[in-house]
């Protein structure tokens, strides 16, 4: 549906197709990723946004690994999810005996394990959907690919639960009246539903604080520009894009109250993988003494991964940096023919410019290998 052309000249398209599924897990008018009936996935094509809401529906393991590579699902608790449904549609395809569906099982942990490597939710929910197909392998074709379907919505529902617990823990450390930073996309759109750093916000909103939001406009994928600015402005927060450069600015000016990121690894020390700027931005809140809180699922805390040193960074194709992409599908040239481009998509914040790590577990608070541990229990 054309509204009108662009500077660009690119058709401008509505927003606000129907949601698909009928009763949707992420609890909103939207979601990230979702199973439909028969173990369909179906997921918001997040690099259409804000312009185009359209979902896209995969029925093969390879598509939804693929789906996940190229960023039609982004946010690492949503990138599990998305994965653990690739595993359902994967089991609805696997119709031999328990070993071939175990072999076929394998190869689809294989496939999605493979998709992205920083986001530690991605093996949690694989080893979770992993565990479940070793549990229901003998069983008929019929119950086994429900009972598959069923563990991967049940992940799902425990993601969403796990996100409006630590948006609630979380908003009793946001004043009444404050001016939030946040970087990227770590809403409903990055987690399934509610989210962490905007479900903090959410739940302050909803706790009756007022509450108003600088969102980096998060270079060069723009999540911050085109899905966190969506996703607020959806629910009425009040939600203002500055560019990634201009956050020191603000800081300086006491334009901000208190920084609030997500993460897509924790290690075991607190030390913080998130979406590359995020260490800058940690850099400058300790120096304008403005906490930095971290909102993270325990999905993404990897105790097995001593300090941030060991968290894997994914180098991401230099085209996302030196071209501008239009929602026609073109793009706009950027940076000179032959100048080299590097394209880090994650960097790690060390645990002392950590204010605290917000989970549904409870508060770390310092960030610390001791504070962590504690609620590991």
């Amino acid at each position: 549906m054309t509204d009108s052309k662009s500077r660009f000249g690119v058709p401008t398209l509505r927003t606000g197709q129907a949601h698909p599924h009928p009763d949707p897990i992420g609890g909103q008018a939207y979601s990230a990723v979702e199973l439909m009936p028969g173990s369909r996935v179906v997921m918001l094509d997040q690099r259409k946004l804000p312009v185009v809401e359209r979902y896209e529906y995969y029925t093969r393991v390879d598509d939804v690994a693929q789906a996940i590579r190229d960023m039609v699902v982004r946010g690492a608790p949503a990138i599990g999810i998305a994965a653990a449904y690739g595993m359902a549609a994967g089991a609805m395809a696997a119709r031999g005996d328990a070993a071939s569906f175990l072999e076929a099982m394998k190869i689809a942990d294989a496939t999605l394990r493979a998709s992205r490597p920083t986001a530690v939710n991605l093996a949690w929910a694989l080893d979770r959907m992993s565990a479940a197909a070793a549990a229901h392998a003998s069983l008929d074709f019929a119950p086994r690919s429900e009972a598959m379907a069923r563990a991967a919505r049940e992940l799902h529902r425990d993601e969403v639960a796990a996100c409006r617990k630590l948006g609630a823990l979380g908003a009793a450390l946001v004043p009444d009246g404050a001016t939030i930073l946040t970087h990227c996309n770590a809403g409903a759109l990055a987690t399934g539903g509610y989210g962490t750093a905007l479900g903090i916000i959410r739940a302050a909103k909803e706790a009756g604080k007022d509450v108003r939001v600088i969102a980096c406009e998060t270079r060069p994928y723009l999540q911050g520009a085109r899905l966190t600015a969506w996703e607020l402005s959806k629910d009425r927060i009040h939600v203002e894009v500055i560019a990634d450069s201009m956050a020191a600015h603000f800081m300086a000016k006491r334009a901000v109250n208190v920084a609030i990121v997500g993460a897509d690894r924790v290690a075991r020390n607190g030390d913080v993988a998130n979406k590359i700027g995020t260490y800058a931005l940690a850099c400058l809140a300790a120096a304008h003494e403005i906490p930095l809180y971290v909102a993270a699922p325990w999905s993404t805390i990897d105790l097995a991964c001593a300090t941030g040193e060991g968290i894997p960074i994914e180098e991401r194709s230099e085209e996302e940096l030196s071209r501008f992409r239009l929602p026609d599908g073109g793009a706009v040239q950027l940076v000179p023919d032959g100048v080299p481009v590097r394209n880090p998509s994650f960097d790690v914040t060390p645990a002392n410019l950590v204010t605290a790590i917000v989970t549904e577990r409870g508060v770390a608070s310092p960030a610390s290998a001791e504070s962590l541990a504690k609620l590991a229990g």
